[in-house]
């Protein structure tokens, strides 16, 4: 079976949500390196400066995940938003993605997608939910 990991972006405690996940059934590991409960954008600035340290280490053991073939699929759930946020660059995003040897399938989720990303995408999913 496949081997998946989750590295969730921006969430606050509250969510355990992984309803979309449960389609892969594969051996699934989740991980969140933010400590606050509160949503990021509720938080303040040194709040903000703490959490983009744990948000960091996130995304240094994404890389560590990818470099060392951890898993089959990777899943960086919110990773888009860090970018729109300003919390990391896009540069630092596609960094990221180059650092793969293309043995793990990578998913990136988020609201806003950037053009420069497409080179590298095989599918882009625009899912929108009915209100």
């Amino acid at each position: 079976g496949k081997r998946a990991i989750v590295i969730q972006f921006l969430k606050g405690k509250a969510t355990t949500q992984l309803d979309y996940l449960s389609v892969l059934e594969p051996d699934i590991r989740l991980f969140r390196f933010e400590k606050k409960d509160k949503y990021y954008e509720d938080l303040t600035e040194e709040e903000k400066q703490e959490e983009n340290a744990n948000i960091r280490n996130g995304l240094n053991f994404a890389r560590k995940v990818l470099t060392t073939d951890g898993c089959d699929i990777l899943i960086l759930d919110e990773v888009l938003g860090l970018v729109d946020k300003g919390i990391i660059t896009l540069e630092e995003l596609l960094a990221l993605i180059e650092a793969g040897d293309g043995d793990t399938e990578l998913v990136l989720t988020g609201i806003q997608m950037f053009d420069e990303l497409y080179p590298y995408a095989d599918d882009v999913f625009r899912i929108n939910t009915l209100k």
